[in-house]
């Protein structure tokens, strides 16, 4: 993290994991972002990811299943993440994500809870999570039908399709598509004149548009926790995740929760 000319840059740093996060590094997060929009230094916030990717979702390596199967780590682990995106849009300053690659699961919801996401043409966002036996959280079900409208959110949560850079932005998820080395350069151009521009009248605007489309995210993000902490103990999310692991269609067995 670094803050230069009332730009905050926040870059996800684990190349070797396509930028996954854990509870630690999401808990961070929060703490950073909470810090940063309280700091008369900070202008704008640029969010964006090292190694040519964003952030490819929850860290779900080797044995991290069993993990988030553990109801208090899951329970940390979701209210964590629910931290994070309550202080994106809710933050007095404007954040830009600078997306250059993949965007997945809980990745793609910190993305787009961003309030201008950038994306690289060789970018993608996907919601995989019915694919391992979860439900999208990160505030996910409520942002994304904010932008593109429920029919094509069902669609992109229930069947787990890859969403192009150019695809999302012709449906309005995301605010502009660049090259890979356009990227950087458009989104601290982004973020500068943000830095530069009245204060107030930001703040307000931010404020104003997100009560008016995301008025639900509270409810949202409470009921993504309640319902995904049960599904992370669940046998068809540990198959979802070996089916992955095995490159393997899964088999699941979950009769689900009844409504």
């Amino acid at each position: 993290m670094e803050v230069d000319d009332g730009v905050a840059r926040l870059t996800f740093n684990r190349p070797a994991t396509r930028n996954a996060i854990d509870l630690a590094g999401m808990q961070r997060l929060g703490d950073l972002l909470i810090e940063l929009a309280s700091a008369e230094a900070v202008r704008c916030m640029l969010v964006t990811g090292a190694g040519g990717s964003f952030c490819s979702g929850a860290d779900l390596g080797q044995g991290e299943e069993e993990e988030f199967g553990d109801p208090r780590h899951a329970s940390l682990m979701m209210h964590a993440t629910a931290r994070v995106i309550r202080a994106l849009v809710g933050s007095p300053v404007a954040v830009v994500a600078a997306v250059p690659g993949p965007a997945a699961g809980v990745g793609a919801s910190i993305a787009l809870a961003c309030d201008l996401v950038v994306a690289s043409d060789d970018a993608y966002f996907l919601l995989p999570f019915t694919g391992i036996g979860l439900v999208p959280d990160g505030g996910a079900t409520a942002t994304v039908a904010a932008s593109i409208g429920r029919a094509r959110a069902l669609r992109l949560a229930l069947r787990g399709e890859r969403l192009t850079a150019q695809a999302a932005y012709e449906a309005g998820l995301v605010a502009a598509v660049c090259t890979a080395d356009e990227l950087m350069v458009t989104a601290e151009e982004w973020a500068t004149d943000l830095a530069n521009g009245p204060r107030a009248a930001i703040a307000r605007t931010k404020a104003l548009i997100n009560d008016a489309s995301l008025a639900g995210l509270g409810d949202a993000l409470d009921r993504e926790t309640a319902e995904q902490i049960p599904m992370l103990a669940s046998a068809d999310f540990r198959e979802g995740v070996a089916a992955f692991r095995e490159r393997r269609p899964p088999v699941f067995r979950g009769v689900g929760k009844q409504v």
